[in-house]
């Protein structure tokens, strides 16, 4: 059975950690490919992206290029209203079987996620430890993947104060956002 990798956010933007715990999923799971979901708009979060859908996805098109088993899906941006992970397992259960992976900071919210069994059933839930996160309850997979202490809100932060992102992002996302004065 093909094994497939579920990994969803809003990618506000996509950076080298979120590449580094994809990888390592690839690697540790045997996946046969792994998915980037851009979400429209989290249902958790108060404000939506700083970044539109369009200059989302295309900064996930090319973070990804280099690595052909990563995919992009934009079935999330294609709904309207906010993103339930949910609708997007049910929407993918044919592809094979689901590892959903996360970060273990967004894993403790959880349980306030539109049907949390449904989406035990659907798919394996795979945490990526992330620092100062809760360690993982028991019946759920912990990743052997890097601990980068680097999130999205953060550097667009940084680059609002005309800071560099180099090395933070990949190179293409890098010059995406600079080309497009992204996060000013």
């Amino acid at each position: 059975m093909t094994r497939v990798g579920v990994f969803g956010g809003t990618f506000d933007p996509v950076h080298v950690g979120h590449l580094a715990i994809a990888n390592a999923a690839l690697d540790e799971l045997d996946l046969d490919r792994t998915y980037f979901v851009p979400a429209r708009r989290s249902p958790l979060k108060q404000e939506g992206p700083i970044a539109s859908a369009e200059d989302r996805l295309a900064m996930l098109i090319s973070a990804t290029a280099g690595e052909p088993r990563f995919r992009v899906s934009g079935i999330e941006l294609d709904r309207k209203g906010p993103s339930f992970t949910v609708d997007t397992l049910e929407a993918l259960r044919e592809e094979g079987q689901l590892f959903l992976i996360l970060g273990s900071d967004a894993y403790a919210d959880f349980e306030r996620w539109r049907e949390p069994a449904r989406i035990r059933d659907l798919a394996t839930i795979v945490l990526a430890a992330r620092p100062g996160a809760p360690n993982a309850p028991s019946g759920v997979r912990m990743l052997d993947s890097p601990l980068m202490d680097i999130s999205s809100r953060e550097l667009r932060a940084r680059a609002a104060r005309g800071r560099s992102l180099r090395y933070l992002v990949p190179e293409e996302v890098l010059r995406y956002i600079e080309e497009h004065r992204l996060y000013r």
